[in-house]
Order: structure tokens, then sequence, then C-alpha cells
């Protein structure tokens, strides 16, 4: 009987999953396996954890999801608290298994467990996937990640105009009663180093971790309610679940592709209305789909002080100055609500995320990269490519051409005129 393992990372859904369907069609039966890394769960270089209670508990939420959603068609997921490079290879030889399938990271942490996994995996083939990207790869118009351009816009225009999104791809077919026994289990919390949480009733993101909830998301936020048609004027909001998509979670660990919002957006304006608001999600995505290519371009840059610009600023690093601006005790209201808001939820809006960080670097001038580290640490919806880039751009050392610098109180009277954003984070 042939067997094949499809190896879980940041990809966790069983539709539109390149590496899942190539496995289902290879093979007489497939296993899937996901590793709670313990390394994903120690403090970092500047003293966080490096994946908090937030983001941990909507993962194990995912999980879950998965695993049922495997079941149904007899593909058992099995999970780990350990290192893949410790598991991977046992599980190997145990079920003697020919190939193994997962999705393509190129971030120097997930490169070194995958080559990790590639060293102690003898006598089996490992195949990998790009399949978290909206414009795939082999479809871009450049001929190397190299020519990737330095500014967004320039990326945008040169992938609508000559770049497709890709079909789905089919979900996986319903396979034979599973003769693998699954004594596994998913972690807690308290397995994993962490405390239990209560949810903050004020969250903008009070939403649970899998695909089926990422579908339950797009039905009620595009169809039931049609505040997609109404998304490029409230996407700036800062109070409420429904001023944006509230996406990026479900994206950021794959329990949806971006390919499958693409064709939903585009399904609603077959059916319903397009407009900017409907482009403008597309956009985001594209924005998305960028910070992944510069990535791609730059490696470890990213994450270096200098950036991908590599330049030489000062930078100041000041434990008080920094407790401060976790604890939302700085001169800026507007500030302190959104570093309130995500100490006490894990997330933060798109404009609340561009002022403190623009606070951070461009104002106070502390090490951007600390900064990134705590969004890190926090975010639910923490993605390595995103987060990074995002940080860069917005301290100065990233793809902004314009290197602005946010007037805060200015954004506050613009985006928070009435203070509701700041009275219910701070009067609370």
């Amino acid at each position: 009987m042939s067997t094949g393992l499809v190896w879980y990372r940041n990809d966790l859904r069983t539709k539109d999953h390149e590496a899942l369907n190539t496995a289902s069609q290879k093979h007489d039966r497939v296993i899937g396996i996901y590793c709670f890394d313990p390394r994903h769960y120690e403090k970092d270089r500047f003293g966080f954890i490096k994946t908090g209670k937030f983001r941990a508990r909507f993962l194990i939420e995912t999980i879950t999801e998965l695993q049922k959603n495997l079941t149904s068609l007899n593909i058992p997921l099995l999970v780990y608290q350990e290192k893949p490079e410790n598991i991977i290879p046992d599980l190997i030889k145990e079920n003697h298994i020919e190939t193994v399938y997962f999705q393509k990271e190129w971030t120097q942490e997930e490169k070194n467990v995958e080559n990790a996994v590639i060293k102690t995996s003898e006598d089996v083939d490992l195949v990998s996937y790009y399949q978290q990207f909206l414009f795939h790869p082999e479809d871009i118009p450049f001929d190397s990640f190299q020519d990737i351009p330095k500014v967004y816009t320039a990326f945008r225009k040169a992938c609508e105009k000559k770049s497709k999104v890709r079909y789905l791809i089919e979900t996986s077919e319903v396979f034979a009663q599973s003769d693998i026994s699954n004594n596994t289990s998913i972690p807690t919390l308290q397995d994993l180093g962490l405390d239990d949480f209560e949810e903050d009733p004020r969250s903008a993101f009070p939403f649970k971790g899998g695909e089926d909830q990422a579908m339950k998301r797009i039905k009620k936020y595009f169809w039931e309610t049609e505040n997609l048609a109404e998304y490029k004027e409230t996407r700036n909001g800062l109070v409420g679940t429904d001023y944006s998509s509230k996406l990026s979670a479900w994206l950021a660990n794959g329990s949806i592709s971006p390919k499958q919002v693409y064709h939903e957006v585009k399904r609603f304006e077959k059916e319903v209305k397009s407009n900017q608001s409907t482009y403008w999600l597309i956009f985001e995505l594209i924005w998305r789909d960028f910070f992944k290519y510069v990535s791609l371009k730059h490696g470890n840059k990213i994450f270096k002080i200098g950036g991908i610009l590599e330049k030489d600023l000062e930078w100041s690093k000041n434990e008080h100055t920094l407790n401060q601006w976790i604890e939302g005790n700085t001169k800026y209201d507007f500030v302190n609500a959104n570093m309130k808001e995500i100490a006490a939820t894990g997330f933060m809006s798109n404009r609340g995320r561009q002022n403190v960080n623009s606070f951070w670097a461009k104002e106070l001038k502390q090490d951007w990269r600390i900064g990134a580290a705590y969004f890190e640490s926090l975010l639910i919806d923490y993605d390595v490519h995103s987060n990074w880039g995002n940080w860069m751009y917005n301290s100065g050392v990233g793809n902004d051409p314009r290197d602005r610098k946010f007037n805060i109180e200015g954004q506050a009277d613009r985006y928070d005129p009435d203070q509701e954003y700041q009275n219910l984070w701070l009067n609370n």
C-alpha cells in the first residue's frame, strides 16, 4: 500500500491545497502531521514569547477543526508537541512513507526546520509547493525574484496586467477507512506554557480558528450583510467586528487561501455588486503577496536593523520607553488606546498598527525590530512577511518611497473624531 505524508505548517486547510491534493491522487492512503514546535513557544532575542496566548489559542482551534475535516476524508492528523525533525523520520519508517508533501517556506527559521527534516529523513522524496500566494511565483511577470519592484504600485500594476489568479484546486476525495491509529492529542495552552484567558468583550476579533470558521466569516461579511460592498469606506475603522473583513488571521495560518478569498470576491462582484470596495479587498491581497515577494527577494535583510535598504540610522534601546509603549503610557492617547487593545486582545486595526509603529520608530527612534517582535508575540494574525515588511515600511528601512512619519494627533482627529475608540480602551 502506497502512503504519503502531508506535513502541515502554515497551510491549515483541506481545500485549495496542492500538497494534500497531490498526495491524495498519488497514494492509497495519506497521513497528516502537525507539530507544535517547542521553539515557537520560547522567548526570542528581545525577551518576548514568540507565539503568545492569543495566536496559540487560535492555532489550537484551527488544528482541532483541521483534524475533524481531515478525519471526514479518512485522513488522520497526528499532532505532536515536538520538533518536526525529531518526529517525521520515525513516522516515515513506521508507516513506510514514500513521499512527504509540504508547503514551501523560505524565511530562515522555517528553512532551518525544513533542512533538518530533509537531513534526518532518508530514502524518501520530499516535495514542497508554493501555495500561500494570490499570484503564483511561476505566473508573475518578472524573470526572477531579484526583479521584484521596490515599490508596491509597480508590482501591483505589472501583476494585474500580465498575471492571472489560478483556479481553485478541487477538494480531495474521501479515502477508504484509515487503518492508522491516532493516539496523539492536541495540546492545551497550559501544555504550551501559556496562561488561559477570558476573551475581552471589547475585542474587534472575537472569532475562532479553523477553515470552517473562515468560510463562516466570509458568508457573513460578504453575503449576509454585504459589508464587502462598503469595505473601502470602512476599512480604516477602529471599533467593532465589521469595519474590515478580519480575514487576516485565517490567511496567516493558511486556514483559507488568498485564492479562495479572491474567487469569492469575484463571485460577489458577479452576483451582487462590483465597485471600488470589492476591488480594494483584492488590492489588499496583492499587498500581502508583495511582502512575501519582498522577503523572497531580500531574505534575512527583513530582520536586520538596516532593513532591505541597509540604512545606517541611529536607533535607541530603552527599557523604560519600551515598557511605557507596551503599557499604553505615552503622551498620545491614540497610541495608548491601540497598545491597550493589542495587549488585551491580540488584535489591532491596520490604522492603529501604522500609527504605533511610526511613533515607536520615527518619533521615539527605538529599534524597530523590538516593535516587530512584540507584534509577532501578540498578534493573532501574525504573518512573518506582512509583519516584518510593514514594520520596515513604516520605520523608514523598507519599501515606502516617501518615508512618511505619521502625525498622531492628526490621525486621531481624522479616524477617531468623537474619541469613541480612545474612550473604549482608556476609560474601561
